[in-house]
């Protein structure tokens, strides 16, 4: 999946942070940046978002209503693999941060290795 502009970001962080799908008009009424973009510039970046496969669209009468495809969660996680799998020596890198954890980061990562196991 290709990566987020800075007002695709926006609008995926209204989508994520409604719990039910949502129209061009109820993203523009909850963006928090201040602006108000035009109504084809929000439909054209959920249109784009679609087409990355950010979002997953169902029509209903004359309006797309959208859902993230996954959660944010997950494409945080996935954008760190991307970035750890770009460094050329991902091993060492893992190494590095796992020595650099803090003790709550260090029982987040060991439960979560534990959980893998399962």
């Amino acid at each position: 999946m290709q990566g987020l502009g800075e007002l695709e970001a926006l609008v995926m962080d209204v989508v994520w942070n409604t719990s039910a799908a949502v129209r061009v008009r109820d993203v523009i009424d909850q963006l928090e940046d201040g602006r108000e973009p035009a109504y084809t510039t929000i439909q054209t970046v959920l249109d784009n978002l679609h087409r990355k496969g950010w979002v997953h669209r169902q029509r209903n009468g004359r309006a797309y209503w959208y859902e993230a495809t996954r959660s944010r969660e997950e494409a945080a996680s996935d954008a760190l693999r991307i970035l750890l799998e770009s460094t050329g020596d991902p091993t060492s890198v893992l190494l590095h941060f796992a020595r650099g954890a803090s003790d709550d980061e260090s029982k987040v990562l060991t439960r979560g290795l534990k959980e893998r196991k399962r």
